[in-house]
């Protein structure tokens, strides 16, 4: 029993950290090159991203010219 909740205590605290400097460890991960090639080729992968993302940057409903 103390291992099991020392365990669940450990995963909240790193859960809890996790959380709260997220956006610094998303930097921290996504500065290294090969990191950000592989995060931005698996949500390149995914259908519905990558048409909203080539929709947005090259245009998919008609022209305003």
């Amino acid at each position: 029993m103390p291992r099991m909740l020392k365990s669940i205590l450990m995963i909240g605290t790193v859960g809890y950290f996790g959380y709260r400097y997220r956006y610094r460890l998303m930097n921290v991960l996504l500065g290294t090159g090969w990191i950000r090639r592989m995060a931005v080729g698996s949500v390149m992968n995914i259908p519905g991203i990558r048409n909203k993302m080539m929709q947005s940057m090259f245009g998919g409903g008609p022209s305003e010219w």
